[in-house]
C-alpha cells in the first residue's frame, strides 16, 4: 500500500508532536526575541559601519548638490507648469507659502528610495552575516550549516531585488502622492524588497538550496508581513524630512540622522527574519526527524499511520491500527 504524503508545503506545518502550530506565534516569537536583542553591544556595534559609508556617501552627494537638485525639480515643475493652476486656491486659503515646499518635497521623493536601498544593500551584504552568526552562537549552535546560499549569491539577489524595486517604484512614484495609496504601496514595494533580500541572507549560511526555497514558500506571507512592517517604520525617517520647511532646508544635516535611523530599522529586521527563518528551519528538521524517526519517509505526514488504510482516516488523527 503507497504511503500518504505530506500536503504540500504551503500548508500548515507540523510540529514533532504531531499538532499544528501558527505561523502568527512565530512572528510574534521572533518579533519579541528581535526586540530584546536590538540593543546587544555586539549589534549596536553593528550599526557603525553602514551608517559611515551611508552617511558620507548620501552626506557629500547632498551636500554639494542639493541646490543642484532643487533647481532641477524646479525647472521641471516651471515647464509643466504644475503648481500655478494650484496657487490662486492656496492663496484664498492662507497656504501662499506651500508652494515653495513642492520641490524640496518631490526631492525628498525621489531621494528616499535610493538612500534606503543604500543603506539595504550595506545591512545585507556586512551586517546580516554577523547578525545571523550571533543568532546561531546564541541559540541555534545545534543547527548544521548546509551552505545553500552564498555571500555572492546574496549581494546578486538584494541587486536583481533593488533594481526590480527601484523599477516599479518609479512607475508607480505618481500614485505615491495620491491618498490613500500614499500609504499602501510604498510599504508593499519595501515589503517585498526586504522579504527577498532578507530571507535569503537568514537562511544562506544553514539552510540548502531546497530547504531554503521550502520555507521560502511555506512562510511567504509571513515574512511578507515582516517586510511590510520594516516599511512602515522606514516611512518615520521621511516623516522626518517633510515634517516643516525649517527641517527641508536643513535637509543634508537632517538626513544624517534620518539615515542613522533607517540603519537601525534594517538591523532591527535582519533580527526579525534572523529569528523567524532559523527557528522555521529548526522545525522544519524536526518535522523531518520525526518522520524518520517513525519509520516514514521525510516527506510523509507524521500524523498519518501507514499501518491504516487511509479510507479510515479522519481530519489526519489515525484510527487504532488492527
Amino acid at each position: 500500500m503507497a504511503r500518504p504524503r505530506v500536503p504540500p508545503l504551503g500548508s500548515r506545518p507540523i510540529t514533532p508532536d504531531g499538532h499544528g502550530y501558527s505561523p502568527l506565534q512565530l512572528l510574534i516569537s521572533s518579533f519579541m526575541r528581535a526586540v530584546g536583542s536590538l540593543l546587544h553591544p555586539r549589534i549596536l556595534s553593528l550599526t557603525v559601519l553602514p551608517f559611515l559609508v551611508a552617511g558620507v556617501l548620501w552626506g557629500a552627494v547632498l551636500w554639494y548638490s542639493w541646490s543642484e537638485l532643487l533647481a532641477l525639480v524646479h525647472a521641471g515643475l516651471a515647464q509643466l507648469d504644475v503648481a500655478a493652476p494650484a496657487l490662486p486656491i492656496l492663496t484664498v486659503l492662507g497656504w501662499y507659502g506651500l508652494h515653495l515646499v513642492i520641490a524640496p518635497f518631490i526631492a525628498i521623493v525621489l531621494l528616499v528610495p535610493l538612500i534606503a536601498v543604500t543603506v539595504l544593500m550595506l545591512i545585507a551584504g556586512w551586517s546580516m552575516p554577523v547578525v545571523v552568526r550571533h543568532l546561531a552562537k546564541r541559540r541555534y549552535a545545534h543547527l548544521e550549516r548546509r551552505h545553500g546560499g552564498s555571500w555572492l549569491g546574496g549581494v546578486g539577489q538584494a541587486l536583481l531585488a533593488s533594481a526590480v524595486f527601484l523599477i516599479l517604484a518609479l512607475l508607480s512614484l505618481p500614485l505615491w502622492l495620491v491618498p490613500p495609496l500614499f500609504a499602501v504601496i510604498p510599504p508593499v514595494l519595501w515589503g517585498w524588497l526586504t522579504y527577498r533580500v532578507m530571507s535569503y541572507d537568514a537562511l544562506a549560511a544553514h539552510a540548502s538550496s531546497t530547504e531554503r526555497q521550502a520555507l521560502q514558500r511555506r512562510y511567504r506571507w509571513p515574512l511578507l508581513a515582516i517586510g511590510v512592517a520594516t516599511g512602515v517604520l522606514g516611512a518615520l525617517p521621511a516623516l522626518i524630512w517633510v515634517s516643516s520647511a525649517l527641517l527641508i532646508v536643513l535637509f543634508p544635516l537632517v538626513a544624517l540622522a534620518s539615515i542613522w535611523l533607517y540603519v537601525v530599522i534594517f538591523i532591527f529586521s535582519a533580527l526579525w527574519f534572523g529569528y523567524f527563518c532559523l527557528e522555521a528551519l529548526d522545525r522544519l528538521r524536526r518535522e523531518e526527524e520525526t518522520a524518520r524517526g517513525r519509520g516514514m519517509d521525510p516527506g510523509v505526514d507524521p500524523r498519518v499511520d501507514p499501518r491504516v488504510d487511509p479510507d479510515k482516516q479522519r481530519d489526519g488523527v489515525p484510527a487504532i491500527p488492527a
